[in-house]
């Protein structure tokens, strides 16, 4: 495997530098949560995800949208982290200089495994805020634990008149995750500005199980990538767009081996 002994060299030349990983929807397919634009059978990318994950349709259909989120975050419900979750909380206790985690996952497995210095960029399944934007639940630093807010009207008869409402404003809510018509700046919890600051003085970025076709990934790389530092990439399905370490594994299968093998010296 001449690519993960690439990758193992560029993490023990950088072993006291600035280490930010990126991790996509692949990280959590072992864990039987499908991914987004991969090939699995039961990728969400099939769907017309950039249709219904807007604020546009959320406005315009609200119970359309509920309803759609729901289904999705069944997939999510009761799943636990696994080997590749559990090896990055192992690589940042033993980094020895600084890190940063930066998911574009909201399925709260990196939190669940244990990882500490994480940025969860794209919101929590398990919270949702007020779709009023002047709410104090709502932008910049508002939402609520989804598990206080009770939807079981709304399973029961998923209509407008049940979706669930806000008990400061009365307006509906919302799930807390960043839409395609919105920004990355627009929530405290998406911590931009951390992210920003990882991209322009990282010395070395590890993505895994991501198509590196999202925003944060391309900011990321972009940077990264100029200013001549290295970058790895741990995907089995992607062609990687940007001149990188490939290590074509899943992340389940090349993370243990990986932090294993930077332990050993």
């Amino acid at each position: 495997m001449e690519a993960l002994d690439e990758a193992v060299a560029h993490l023990r030349t950088q072993r006291a530098g600035f280490l930010v990983v990126v991790t996509g929807a692949g990280i959590s397919l072992a864990s039987g949560i499908p991914t987004f634009r991969g090939s699995d059978p039961d990728a969400v990318w099939s769907k017309d995800v950039t249709e219904l994950g807007t604020y546009r349709y959320f406005r315009e259909d609200p119970a359309g949208s509920w309803a759609w989120y729901l289904r999705r975050f069944e997939g999510i419900e009761g799943k636990r982290p696994n080997v590749g979750h559990e090896a990055l909380v192992e690589l940042e206790r033993v980094w020895e200089g600084e890190f940063l985690l930066v998911t574009q996952n909201v399925d709260t497995l990196h939190d669940q495994a244990g990882s500490e210095a994480l940025v969860e960029v794209h919101g929590r399944a398990d919270r949702v805020r007020c779709a009023s934007r002047g709410c104090s639940r709502a932008e910049p630093s508002g939402s609520i634990p989804r598990e206080e807010v009770d939807i079981a009207p709304f399973k029961a008869d998923p209509v407008a008149s049940n979706v669930p409402t806000c008990s400061e404003c009365g307006d509906f809510l919302r799930q807390h995750v960043l839409w395609f018509d919105e920004y990355y700046q627009a929530h405290d919890d998406y911590q931009w500005d951390r992210v920003v600051d990882a991209a322009e003085r990282a010395d070395l970025v590890l993505l895994i199980g991501t198509s590196c076709s999202v925003g944060v990934t391309e900011l990321i790389l972009r940077n990264t990538l100029v200013r001549g530092k290295p970058a790895v990439l741990l995907d089995p399905g992607v062609s990687p767009p940007y001149p990188l370490v490939h290590v074509s594994e899943s992340a389940e299968t090349a993370l243990p081996l990986l932090v294993g093998r930077l332990q050993g010296g």
